[in-house]
C-alpha cells in the first residue's frame, strides 16, 4: 500500500489518502505500507499531528520493534523547517538500520 499524508493536496491515483498523522500511524501499524509520502503541516498540530510525528513513530519502531519493516519514505512538504526535521529523523533511522545490518553480518 502507498500512503499519502496531506490535509490539502489530493493523493496520486492508487494511493491511500490520510489527513492526520494518527491515521498514517494506524496504517503503518496494521497494513503493509510500502511507500509513505509525508506533508509536515496538517493543520492543528495537537489535533492532527505532523509528518514529523510519523517520522518519530517510525524511529521509535526501529529501536523497539524488531518486526517493523521500514517503508520507503518520500516528503512532499512545502515547509522547509519541517522538511529538515523530517529528514534529520529519517537520517537517524537509516543510520540505525545501517549499523544494525552491519552488526548482523
Amino acid at each position: 500500500m502507498n500512503v499519502w499524508l496531506d490535509d490539502n493536496r489530493m493523493a496520486p491515483s492508487g494511493w491511500k489518502h490520510v489527513k492526520t498523522a494518527w491515521d498514517a500511524i494506524v496504517l503503518l501499524k496494521t497494513c503493509d505500507v510500502v511507500v509513505i509520502s509525508l506533508d509536515h503541516d496538517l493543520g492543528d498540530d495537537k489535533m492532527f499531528g505532523t509528518g514529523y510525528h510519523v517520522v518519530l513513530w517510525m524511529e521509535e519502531q526501529t529501536f523497539m520493534n524488531p518486526s517493523f519493516i521500514m517503508p520507503e519514505v518520500l516528503i512532499h512538504s512545502a515547509n522547509p523547517v519541517g522538511v529538515q526535521k523530517m529528514m534529520d529523523g529519517l537520517n537517524s533511522i537509516y543510520q540505525r538500520l545501517t549499523n544494525k545490518n552491519k552488526n548482523n553480518i
